[in-house]
């Protein structure tokens, strides 16, 4: 049995750190002293947390808004918004409802006047979700999944995305030329890079085709020689009529969860905001950073934000957190009373329905009587169900947030 004590700690960190980085809050609060008087305003929604920051411009805005368009991950909408069309679709990679959402989006912002507004609320998960592709459907899918099975990172991504796309790299907003664009963002890039979250629909591009072509070379990708001759095309580096605010980061997640150690009796030390290594690396760290304080007299609390990657070899299922925590178990099986857990913030951790994953110094004795090798799970990309076998598996549905991973390792004296 995982220790009862350790893991009800970690879901009251997981909870607080999730509620402080809901967007409703931080919405309302960058909506505060801005003029949507005039023309139309229009609202349009990209991201796993599109309904959430919809819902609470709604609130504020009522009737206000004319119309509006919500493009979010599937089971993520939470209800009717008035005057706002919902629309689900696909993610990691886009399907047929990103594009056909997207279309919508588009013909919602045409023929603007520039007494008209629109406000544009952007959260992770935007680049697959807010998609109008100019390559062929079946060559964005493939390109996809070789960028995410090869370790690059999300900006490295998103570097791609934004050349084969008609809304990315700040096209959309000249697509709402003349009309006043106020983009609200939710971040979930280490460092906030506005052009580079959900791939800078609505901001100047400070990537260039050089260095997209690198990235082909570095991960040793497959295009056609059509997308190469996009990679090769430069896109906006100036906008207009475009005002951003961002709402949320992963600071703000880290900061959290150090205030709830704190009142749960641990000493927390936050290590970094900005963690991206591969999971299993950052996994092994934490049970040798577990291994030192060993002899601690003190409870202890570790806590690092960021977005760890994964290079797929095997045919598993998990995500990345999931194989950060499992990576931990094998280090921390000789303590006492340690744990570590890690999730995103979204409450979703790769192609799975899980938000993350929670080992303690009981999970290796577990899996190997169930005849599992911890090596062998990692080795197939596994996770999911090496986790699941343990009890170690961390669900919370969709949370309606989406600012990067936290992960934890705590240390109970």
């Amino acid at each position: 049995m995982v220790s009862l004590s350790l893991k009800n700690d970690a879901y009251k960190i997981i909870d607080s750190a999730i509620t402080a980085a809901l967007p409703g809050t931080a919405v309302k609060k960058a909506l505060q002293g801005l003029d949507f008087s005039g023309g139309k305003l229009l609202l349009v929604a990209i991201g796993k947390a599109a309904w959430s920051m919809a819902k609470a411009a709604s609130d504020i805005l009522g009737e206000r808004v004319d119309d509006g368009v919500v493009i979010t991950k599937y089971d993520h909408s939470k209800g009717d918004i008035p005057n706002i069309r919902i629309y689900e679709a696909g993610h990691p990679i886009p399907d047929d409802n990103s594009f056909a959402a997207t279309e919508q989006a588009i013909q919602l912002v045409s023929n603007l006047t520039p007494e008209d507004k629109v406000l544009f609320l952007i959260s992770g998960g935007g680049s697959a979700l807010f998609e109008k592709p100019l390559i062929p459907k079946e060559l964005l899918e493939q390109l996809t999944k070789q960028l995410l099975a090869s370790g690059a990172d999300i900006v490295e991504m998103n570097t791609i995305r934004k050349r084969l796309s008609a809304v990315k790299g700040g096209k959309f907003a000249k697509l709402c030329e003349p009309a006043q664009v106020f983009s609200v963002v939710l971040s979930d890039i280490i460092g906030d890079p506005l052009d580079m979250i959900a791939s800078g629909p609505a901001y100047p591009d400070s990537s260039t085709s050089d260095q997209a072509l690198e990235i082909i070379k570095k991960y040793n990708i497959t295009v056609s020689d059509e997308v190469e001759s996009l990679l090769r095309i430069e896109t906006p580096d100036t906008i207009a009529n475009v005002k951003t605010m961002i709402t949320g980061s992963v600071t703000q997640l880290c900061a959290a969860a150090e205030q709830t150690c704190l009142e749960l009796g641990y000493e927390p030390v936050v290590l970094t905001a900005s963690l991206s290594c591969e999971a299993r690396e950052a996994g092994s760290f934490l049970a040798s950073i577990a291994q030192y304080h060993n002899n601690s007299r003190k409870s202890l609390a570790f806590i690092a934000g960021g977005e760890t990657i994964v290079h797929l070899k095997g045919s598993g299922k998990g995500g990345r957190n999931q194989e950060l925590a499992l990576a931990a178990a094998e280090g921390i099986s000789d303590l006492t009373n340690t744990a570590v857990f890690s999730i995103g913030s979204d409450g979703t951790d790769g192609p799975t329905d899980a938000a993350g994953g929670y080992v303690d110094t009981n999970t290796k004795k577990i899996l190997t009587e169930k005849g599992i090798a911890i090596f062998d799970v990692l080795e197939n990309n596994d996770a999911y169900h090496g986790l699941k076998e343990c009890g170690g598996l961390i669900i919370t549905g969709p949370t309606g947030t989406n600012v990067n991973d936290l992960s934890v390792l705590l240390i109970k004296r």
